[in-house]
């Protein structure tokens, strides 16, 4: 039996994709998590075989988070998901350690056909992403791929409007420290304010606009 945990800071979509797989067999739900400080600690408690990681959302994101399980536990599969197929979160959550990527338009057999390879020990990426990051314009790169680890995961904390303090609580630095990575970012995305930076997310896909 392939236990599942699934993690989604929309109730709906965890609803959703739990009574999906609650009919088949061999794979059985054993949690949700809204978020990725629960994913993590849910992770630890439940010691799941395979994580279903949704990769935007508020507080340390699904990144970081996938990056804290693998670390502490690598025999434990993550599969991100997400409503985009950007190539920047791709390539970012598969180094942090996962071994999948999904977007949330991939049809049920797809999701079943991940989670059984995932917990083969294989890897698993979207056919159209697979595609994609193979097949990649010069004169169209995205900006954001010029960004650290830590400096993409406070501009998505930032595009969710998630302020400097919230920011600093959740990763366990000052306020100042925040704001050098903001003037950091800025300056190499060449922005001028969180409005910019959050329209520059939207522009390449980084922000699901229609949550």
């Amino acid at each position: 039996m392939t236990r599942v945990l699934i993690v989604d800071d929309h109730i709906l979509v965890r609803t959703g994709i739990e009574r999906m797989l609650s009919e088949t067999e061999g794979i059985q739900v054993i949690g949700q998590a809204a978020d990725g400080e629960e994913a993590v600690q849910k992770s630890r408690e439940l010691s799941p075989d395979i994580v279903l990681m949704d990769v935007k959302m508020p507080g340390i994101g699904g990144v970081e988070a996938t990056r804290k399980i693998t670390r502490t536990n690598p025999s434990i599969g993550v599969i991100g998901l997400t409503a985009s197929g950007d190539e920047t979160f791709v390539q970012r959550l598969l180094q942090a350690g996962a071994k999948g990527y999904l977007t949330k338009g991939t049809s049920y057999e797809e999701v079943v056909r991940a989670i059984r390879l995932v917990s083969a020990g294989q890897f698993y990426v979207d056919p159209t992403l697979a595609s994609g990051m193979l097949v990649r314009d010069p004169q169209n790169n995205n900006p954001f791929e010029l960004l650290s680890d830590r400096e993409m995961q406070v501009t998505m904390m930032i595009v969710n409007c998630q302020k400097v303090q919230e920011i600093a609580d959740s990763l366990f630095v000052s306020p100042r420290t925040i704001n050098t990575y903001r003037y950091r970012i800025f300056e190499k995305l060449a922005v001028r304010n969180d409005v910019e930076l959050t329209h520059l997310a939207m522009r390449h896909k980084l922000v699901d606009v229609t949550d």
